[in-house]
């Protein structure tokens, strides 16, 4: 929903009833992953996107639906028989996509959302998509780390929904949940989809330089919240580095340190040190390399990894801490320019987070979406 929560949240403040279909569960190679969304308005126009454009005529059409029957529906699409083209997925993949009308009524607590998920707050929220008394269809409760606003139909549903979503949340995972009717951890026929918006991953790029600036400018492109940090403030400059939500001027690995101090460094967090000074990268990465964060690469030629590597033994570092250092920072892509380089590092980061091998896919068999 986060794609489309900003005009969602401007059709609600008008009066407003749209048609809002998400994606809540994939199998197989679907296009688009759980939490992606379509916004149809009363005019007509659509926002966002729930498969590339293969299912997205029919879920128009269905949206339109359930705006005029007030009835939500869970519909599944796959690979039509008779022509995949026409409301299938090509890709052969299936994906459930809970449809529901949204407005001031059926969403009250549209507007916290919106203003939390604006402020970078962790908030989730769990509705339910499946459920054997279809007056309980539909009905949501919004979770924050320390309340919660609405209710699924019982306080028994509502505690183990919002436990059960709190610890989703603390991952940044969006997904399915399954229960009995009225909350049975071990029971079934009742299904809620927990759309988690944790605020976005940081993107922690060391050394003001012309690689800095192409990586934060991709950093920020795959929705990374990226710092650039330096401890020199004739090159750490705004000016230099406008793709940046922020430009510190610190020594990095003190800045690092006292990021992790605050509580503003998690296991999605990137590092990636592109200094090419040991005076900065080794303290740097001796704070880095302790961290449970989601990737640390640095840059440079073996010859300077070697050298990295030496100094950081000597400072004290582990082998099985040194072993999570990517460096040689990036993939083989044959990079040569800055921009092609940052490429060839973003490549490495999502391969790293989703398990894929940077291989080519017209040389690979099996599913290509994970």
């Amino acid at each position: 929903m986060r794609d489309v929560l900003e005009e969602l949240h401007r059709r609600w403040s008008a009066g407003e009833t749209v048609g809002l279909g998400t994606v809540v569960a994939t199998f197989s190679s679907a296009p688009r992953a759980p939490g992606a969304a379509m916004l149809v308005a009363p005019d007509g126009t659509v926002t966002g996107s729930v498969s590339g454009g293969c299912v997205e005529g029919a879920v128009y059409e269905l949206a339109q639906q359930v705006v005029e029957d007030r009835t939500p529906v869970l519909q599944r699409y796959g690979v039509s028989d008779d022509d995949a083209f026409s409301v299938g997925l090509t890709c052969g993949g299936i994906i459930d996509i809970y449809v529901e009308p949204v407005d001031r009524e059926s969403m009250p607590e549209l507007a916290e959302l919106a203003e939390s998920v604006h402020k970078g707050q962790p908030v989730a929220v769990a509705t339910i998509v499946e459920h054997p008394d279809p007056e309980r269809l539909g009905r949501r409760v919004v979770v924050w780390p320390q309340r919660t606003a609405g209710t699924l139909g019982s306080s028994r549903m509502d505690d183990a929904v919002a436990d059960d979503a709190r610890g989703m949340l603390a991952t940044g995972r969006t997904g399915m949940l399954h229960y009995g009717p009225d909350g049975q951890r071990r029971g079934e026929g009742a299904s809620v989809f927990v759309n988690s918006f944790e605020p976005p991953p940081r993107l922690l790029v060391f050394g003001a330089i012309d690689f800095a600036a192409a990586m934060a400018r991709l950093g920020a492109y795959l929705g990374y919240q990226v710092t650039v940090c330096d401890a020199r403030p004739v090159f750490a400059t705004k000016s230099r580095f406008p793709d940046a939500h922020e430009v510190v001027v610190d020594w990095p690995h003190r800045y690092l340190r006292a990021e992790a101090d605050a509580g503003r460094i998690d296991r999605r967090t990137v590092v990636t040190v592109l200094t090419h000074d040991p005076k900065f990268d080794v303290p740097l990465l001796e704070v880095a390399l302790r961290l449970d964060v989601g990737y640390v690469g640095a840059m440079g030629s073996r010859r300077t990894h070697d050298d990295r590597i030496a100094r950081l033994r000597e400072a004290g570092i582990a082998d099985e801490e040194i072993a999570r250092l990517s460096s040689p920072i990036g993939l083989d892509l044959g990079a040569r320019t800055p921009e092609e380089t940052a490429v060839s590092i973003a490549a490495e980061i999502i391969a790293l987070r989703w398990g894929g091998k940077g291989q080519r896919l017209a040389e690979l068999d099996g599913r290509i979406h994970g």
